[in-house]
């Protein structure tokens, strides 16, 4: 009796076991959504801690009516481009936030929590200007989506109308020097 005993407790547990590993078999799916949430999350923390990046620029724009400098902040990455000029209460007169994509885009830009009005100039891989828009400060929701109806590698913000008092124009060409 003893044998059968100690065999029907080694059935009993066995099963226990098994029900166990089911119980196991969600609980190694839940670490491996972690682990790829915590793959992901370092990178994205990595950019937000390095924005701003303080990273600076010139950028001439060249046309017809002459030539302008523009004294730049560079925003390339997508934390930095995220930010933006956001929670700014002045620009100086002659600089502006240059807005940097490894790759032809085509969405709009957005004012939130941007304080002061800006112009903007989309400027296609060749750095000719295919866009130049007028933006005004917006913060609270809903805000506008200002879209350049085109696609483009960089934007240039500026305070609203340097683009006109300069005389830069759709068609001119942007440069930057790093």
């Amino acid at each position: 009796m003893s044998r059968v005993a100690c065999l029907l407790l080694l059935l009993v547990l066995a099963a226990a076991g098994c029900g166990g590993e089911d119980d196991a078999g969600p609980a190694t799916t839940a670490p491996a959504t972690t682990t790829d949430t915590t793959t992901t999350a370092p990178q994205t923390g990595t950019e937000t801690d390095t924005a701003p990046s303080g990273e600076t620029g010139t950028v001439t724009i060249e046309g017809e009516d002459g030539e302008a400098e523009v004294a730049v902040e560079i925003a390339d990455s997508d934390a930095e481009r995220e930010v933006g000029l956001m929670d700014r209460e002045s620009l100086p007169d002659d600089a502006g936030m240059l807005f940097v994509f490894d790759e032809d885009v085509d969405y709009g830009f957005w004012m939130k929590n941007t304080l002061i009005p800006l112009s903007i100039a989309f400027a296609d891989a060749e750095g000719e200007i295919v866009r130049i828009l007028d933006m005004d400060p917006c913060e609270a929701d809903p805000c506008p989506v200002y879209d350049p109806e085109a696609t483009y590698r960089t934007a240039l913000e500026v305070n609203q109308g340097a683009f006109s008092e300069w005389g830069v124009a759709e068609g001119d060409r942007m440069t930057l020097e790093r």
